[in-house]
């Protein structure tokens, strides 16, 4: 990866076999350079597939990603996305969304188009698509955002606020799949995107759910933050320390819980 930014310390097996032209290779460099503008060290960041908080609350000094497509985070796996978002732990969720289930080839996601066809395909979608900004402020996450692949600088600003939020950040980043989406093209999220205005006030959870499911055009920016909403870490009492450091205390405590129902 030839086009990593000076200082990130990406390893050199890191290559990809996305499609040439996929919203993927945009949204890796993206990635890429908000570690680099944040001064994240490879040694100090973790990326997921799928929800990650399990490696959070194993080192709360860690920089956690999580990152995956629109049927994994809406559709079969929904209900790690519903309980992360409800836990408030301390992670970055990437919710890449193409619209389409891609590595099946043959098959729509929840996130699909009403109408879209699968090429080869006679039956077009008939349901309403899921809106990952819509459920997410539904869910009450603490900060949410929406981005688009094709900027990448703007893609990149939401990515280190995201990162820098303390508590659940929820992005979804709409890209084209060139081969298997012809509904979702970079032409169609061209002539079907605006930018949320400067004086949005992203502390009204009601403006900001109006603003994501009022238009069948797709804002991007910050829709929402909290900050100071209490973290799952705190709740349940881990501190900094790494979680191997406190097997004399979870061993007592559970012993101590056996010994109650006896």
């Amino acid at each position: 990866m030839n086009d990593t930014p000076a200082g990130v310390n990406m390893p050199h097996i890191a290559d990809v076999a996305w499609c040439p032209g996929c919203g993927s290779h945009m949204l890796q460099k993206a990635v890429k350079l908000a570690l680099h503008e944040l001064m994240i060290e490879q040694d100090n960041f973790v990326m997921v597939p799928g929800i990650g908080q399990a490696i959070k609350l194993s080192n709360r000094k860690l920089v956690v990603m999580a990152e995956s497509g629109d049927e994994d985070m809406l559709g079969e796996k929904s209900h790690h996305f519903l309980d992360a978002i409800r836990s408030n732990t301390d992670i970055s969720v990437i919710v890449h969304n193409n619209m389409t289930l891609g590595l099946t080839r043959t098959q729509t996601s929840n996130a699909s188009q009403h109408g879209m066809k699968k090429t080869g395909k006679s039956n077009a979608v008939k349901l309403e698509p899921v809106n990952p900004v819509g459920v997410a402020l539904a869910m009450s996450a603490p900060f949410i955002a929406r981005a688009w692949a094709g900027d990448i600088e703007h893609t990149t600003l939401m990515i280190k606020a995201a990162i820098a939020f303390r508590g659940f950040s929820v992005i979804e980043v709409c890209q084209p799949c060139v081969v298997f989406n012809k509904l979702s093209t970079f032409q169609c999220f061209k002539n079907n995107i605006h930018y949320l205005p400067k004086g949005h006030g992203t502390s009204d959870r009601r403006a900001a759910f109006q603003l994501a499911t009022g238009s069948r055009k797709l804002p991007l920016g910050i829709f929402f933050r909290h900050d100071g909403a209490g973290l799952y870490e705190d709740a349940i009492g881990i501190d900094t320390d790494l979680l191997f450091q406190h097997q004399q205390h979870y061993e007592k405590t559970f012993q101590t819980m056996i010994d109650a129902c006896r």
